[in-house]
């Protein structure tokens, strides 16, 4: 008997109502899900993701969201055995489920770790501060704040964990809950894993929302508050991109569509050669891996017209050891297609492209399968193509079959295989195999504007390379035109996707009480107790010391470089500065640093526990031998840690301006020094 797949709608579980559908088991063919087309108020689901979730999310800050990110993940991952059970029933392999189970659960490692970027606050302050006056009294600096709306996410139906991890990963940590509609045909998947998370009470109520079904309508009530993501295949999202409301409302929209991914084998890449060897593996795995099932598989394999019988052999050779069938079985490497369905629809293209390309490897219709009847399961053989003229016969450049399929083709030199490789009009990823560099860097550059990511494959990062098909977090995951022109993850820059830049103008103070950040030239204050003598807490922004003044001597920058062992001619070497900037022997930009520290730093032992680096620093003037420096030490920015464990001692990071000018009060050096200060509140 069949399971009922479940909506999670405003903090319940419901089935939904309308059509149903079957959800059969891609290798068994049983009915296992009965689905539910509509029955959710798509209105009333928005309006409580923004009044619970968004309202709850924007309170926490950056370090709060990742924390929360991090319990999901260790959660999760606790659980992780049940959710292989199901994916099996989609016809994944454990090597495949591994990609989706626990490659979604690393993307909310990843940006949990991705706090660490972002200060102790709900929002971001982007980039550096903007001069807008000669006076310096009026200044500009753009900040990131959440939107106040949803993130909508509908997903593709391949990777049904990952899909949707990889996500909500990002816009939680930007501070947006999700509503998430998963492909119906491996939706049981993902509801699993989204009862997880609610059992585990992790996130706020109202900041994961679930539709099983088709979505209907999903999109009729979203505003320009909104963020709306697609993965699928390009024609549903072109449709998608066109709904008027998204228009009315400029609502944006992020698509990310399966395409002809390239890989190319560099001309230097002959047989007996590693890289030829990891070419061959990389199509064979890429063709194999879920069944061919991904928006980043090699669809195209360019190859030197003299080495492509070679190829062929190799990859029918390496196909051969391929076993197919139960993905439970031993020894299977191949599970099923997700459905009879999508096999229908796989074999249809397959046919188009066969009638200019013909296969030379593997058969359409026959397949020797173990532990399962290849009748009622979902599984087709792997399918080789060879389209001996790519520049004539276009269609391998148009018509994607969605599964184990790869077309074979020749080039002449490597300006071919570049606009070959640009004739799918946009792809998520190609790869080259290549051991030489200048090969690699002109492939790179001159297909760059065609694809989202480009993989160098060699011997040297061989044992390392997460391969062709596998995006990673911090890296964008997308590409033009085809592969739908938009970015996903992306570390950083993905979070300031969920969230509204806006340019904040006004005076250095006011500026700087907005953003929690010194300005320079805001009001500044002194109190009588050295700051290095205050706790994380005590400390205010633009809270200042000002130094006692020291005269720069020449035994200074001699004993200087004599401790350094920087003999730097400008130096030590009056006779040698003809032609130079310098009027004379200059001081070291470091000694001025080093001194700077000196004269700032307080030596009786209190709060600050080290001395944690240096983000910044330039040497505006030259100081000589003469000249008095004298230093303004002032706290710019403080960002909290978390204690590591109960032992851990509570603190935080505290940047300081460091203004070091001479005796007219011109600047000669400026910096910023982080130092780790003790909290007063070590609960």
């Amino acid at each position: 008997m069949s399971a009922i797949l479940q909506n999670y709608a405003m903090g319940e579980w419901t089935p939904g109502s309308g059509q149903e559908s079957q959800i059969l088991d891609a290798v068994t063919g049983e009915h296992i899900y009965t689905a539910y087309s509509g029955g959710l108020d798509f209105e009333a689901m928005m309006q409580y993701a923004r009044s619970k979730g968004n309202k709850a999310l924007r309170k926490m800050t950056f370090q709060e969201r990742g924390l929360m990110l991090k319990a999901l993940a260790l959660h999760l991952l606790a659980k992780k055995e049940g959710f292989y059970k199901l994916s099996y029933r989609t016809g994944a392999t454990r090597a495949d489920s591994w990609v989706d189970i626990e490659g979604g659960i690393g993307n909310l490692f990843a940006y949990a770790s991705l706090r660490r970027k972002f200060p102790g606050k709900t929002f971001f302050v982007e980039d550096e501060p903007i001069g807008l006056s000669k006076g310096g009294t009026f200044m500009g600096h753009h900040i990131l704040v959440p939107k106040e709306g949803v993130a909508i996410h509908i997903n593709a139906y391949n990777f049904p964990v990952w899909g949707m991890l990889e996500k909500i990963a990002v816009n939680l940590l930007a501070g947006m809950p999700a509503i998430v509609k998963p492909a119906p045909v491996t939706a049981f998947l993902t509801e699993a894993v989204v009862r997880e998370i609610i059992n585990s009470k992790i996130l706020p109520e109202g900041a994961l929302q679930l539709v099983t079904g088709t979505g209907e309508g999903i999109l009729d009530h979203v505003t320009y508050q909104d963020v709306v993501t697609f993965t699928g295949s390009a024609s549903t999202g072109r449709r998608l991109k066109a709904h008027p409301r998204l228009i009315e409302e400029a609502v944006p929209f992020t698509m990310e569509a399966d395409s002809l991914n390239s890989a190319v084998l560099g001309e230097d890449a002959v047989p007996g050669t590693a890289e030829f060897d990891l070419f061959i593996k990389e199509i064979r795995k890429e063709i194999t891996s879920k069944a061919g099932q991904k928006c980043t598989a090699i669809r195209r394999a360019i190859v030197p017209d003299k080495l492509i019988e070679d190829v062929q052999i190799a990859l029918g050779r390496e196909l051969s050891k391929t076993a197919i069938g139960d993905p439970q079985a031993e020894g299977v490497r191949m599970g099923a297609i997700v459905s009879k369905e999508q096999l229908q629809r796989l074999r249809n293209n397959v046919r188009e492209l066969a009638r200019q390309t013909p296969i030379v490897y593997g058969d359409l219709e026959k397949v020797d399968v173990i532990g399962a009847d290849p009748e009622k399961g979902a599984f087709i053989s792997p399918i080789v193509m060879l389209n001996e003229q790519p520049f004539r016969y276009t269609h391998t450049h148009e018509v994607e079959a969605f599964g184990p399929v790869a077309t074979i083709m020749p080039y002449k030199n490597l300006d071919e295989a570049i606009e070959i490789s640009k004739m799918g009009k946009g792809s998520l990823v190609s790869s080259i195999a290549t051991a030489d560099p200048a090969i690699a860097q002109e492939y790179a550059i001159g297909a760059a504007t065609h694809h989202g990511r480009i993989l160098v494959l060699n011997q040297e990062c061989a044992k390392e390379s997460t391969g062709h098909g596998s995006p990673m977090p911090m890296l964008i995951h997308g590409g033009p035109g085809r592969a739908g022109g938009g970015e996903e993850m992306g570390g950083v820059r993905g979070v300031k996707h969920f969230m509204q830049r806006v340019a904040i103008q006004g005076s250095p103070t006011m500026v700087t009480a907005i953003t929690g950040v010194y300005q320079k030239g805001a009001k500044q204050v002194e109190y009588d107790k050295h700051p290095f003598q205050r706790y994380f807490e005590e400390l205010e922004i633009g809270e200042t010391y000002v130094t006692h003044n020291h005269t720069v001597t020449e035994a200074d920058i001699a004993n200087f470089a004599n401790v350094s062992g920087d003999h730097f001619y400008a130096h030590v070497d009056a006779t040698s500065l003809e032609g130079t900037l310098f009027e004379g022997k200059v001081a070291h930009g470091y000694y001025i640093l080093s001194k700077a520290a000196g004269m700032f730093v307080h030596p009786k032992k209190g709060p600050v526990l080290l001395n944690y680096g240096l983000e910044e620093c330039r040497f505006t003037k030259p100081v000589y031998p003469g000249m008095t420096i004298g230093v303004k030490l002032t706290c710019k920015e403080k960002v909290g840690q978390e204690k590591r464990s109960e032992e851990d001692v509570a603190k935080g990071i505290v940047k300081w301006l460091v203004d070091v000018t001479d005796e007219t009060g011109e600047t000669v050096a400026v910096a910023t020094i982080l130092t780790m200060v003790k909290k007063l509140n070590q609960e």
